[in-house]
């Protein structure tokens, strides 16, 4: 598929039922302003929350579907159904919206019923997958590499098989919306109310000071997206009305070195800091490994250097580092104690760990 910008279709002519779909895209096109009726299938995770507002703040109606057990009080102004993705779809029927997003999405019965379910009742179904779908030992991935297949196609143990799986899920959607259906593939998500640390360790390990260590090669490639630019990415997705597949990695439409995203972080948020280049032999031979560095020697090494040029060219963009880097310590420094001290930064790990590099013959 071409990486340049495809012209949103016209499903009204094309899709079965498509006259009984709340909303054409001829209509999208002679009202690009009005607002969209969407609804959420979670929207109380990480990502999720700034996806409504985002939405909100574009003047669309939302309504989230969840079981109504995390963050309840967020939005009182949104409309709330409470259900399950595991036959608990009741308060979906017999209601119609424009646009979809389904980003809780993890097992393929659930998804295929709830794309089952609102097939005539919405006008697109935008599936929110993962980076974790494409095959291991590529050295570089765009949205037409080879993907995993599922062992044991019964199964439905996400922690197990979690790629597969989402293989599956887009499948569904796929096969039940065609062209209305859009899939946005996710790699690793930064920014405030991260859950994984994984970039958040990176501006708070800065602001605590001291010798910080940079783990492996200078020029190993580094790969995030902020999760605002994955909340405005795929609102705009459903404003165009957009079909199709996207990878989302950033930060840049390029390669961004190792080096480079230490000194950035550590300007933003560290100036005092200092840092020990560790080569990856060492630390190899430590068993010690640190959050988004992932090794050229590896399987996963295509996993840092996957094109996103097909998401840019459909509205993709992406903020500063040090704007993702400052307003993530700022969101963390902010949050109770307790969830702090979920962040490990192994502080006396490292400085045995430096003081063995420095000794080495």
């Amino acid at each position: 598929m071409s990486p340049t910008r495809r012209e949103f279709l016209n499903t009204s002519a094309t899709v079965a039922g498509a006259l009984a779909l709340p909303r054409t895209a001829t209509d999208w096109i002679a009202h690009g302003s009005a607002p969209l009726k969407v609804l959420i299938l979670g929207g109380t995770g990480f990502i999720g929350p700034h996806m409504v507002r985002h939405a909100v703040s574009r003047g669309h109606q939302v309504s989230m579907f969840n079981r109504g057990k995390t963050n309840p009080s967020l939005f009182p102004g949104v409309e709330h159904l409470t259900g399950d993705r595991d036959r608990g779809l009741d308060s979906l029927r017999n209601r119609t919206w424009d646009v979809v997003i389904d980003n809780s999405g993890y097992v393929p019965r659930h998804v295929r019923d709830s794309a089952e379910l609102l097939k005539d009742k919405v006008g697109r179904y935008l599936f929110i997958s993962t980076g974790s779908v494409y095959a291991a030992n590529l050295e570089r991935i765009d949205e037409d590499s080879p993907l995993l297949t599922l062992d044991d196609p019964a199964s439905e143990d996400v922690e197990k098989f979690y790629g597969p799986l989402k293989v599956h899920c887009e499948k569904a959607i796929h096969e039940t919306f065609g062209d209305r259906g859009t899939v946005v593939r996710l790699h690793i998500v930064a920014g405030p109310g991260d859950t994984t640390d994984r970039f958040t360790y990176w501006p708070v390990r800065f602001a605590k000071g001291g010798d910080v260590i940079a783990p492996g090669d200078r020029t190993n490639p580094v790969q995030f997206v902020d999760v605002r630019d994955v909340a405005e990415f795929t609102v705009h997705l459903l404003e165009k009305n957009t079909p199709g597949i996207f990878n989302a990695a950033g930060p840049t439409n390029g390669e961004l070195p190792m080096a480079d995203f230490l000194k950035t972080i550590g300007k933003a948020t560290g100036p005092n800091a200092t840092t020990t280049w560790i080569d990856e032999a060492f630390l190899s031979q430590h068993k010690t490994g640190f959050p988004l560095w992932i090794s050229q020697n590896g399987p996963a090494r295509g996993a840092c250097r996957v094109s996103s040029r097909r998401g840019l060219a459909a509205g993709l963009s992406f903020r500063p580092v040090a704007v993702t880097a400052k307003d993530t310590l700022e969101w963390f420094q902010a949050e109770p104690a307790e969830r702090q001290a979920k962040l490990e930064l192994n502080l006396e790990r490292d400085a045995q760990l430096l003081a063995d590099w420095k000794k080495r013959p």
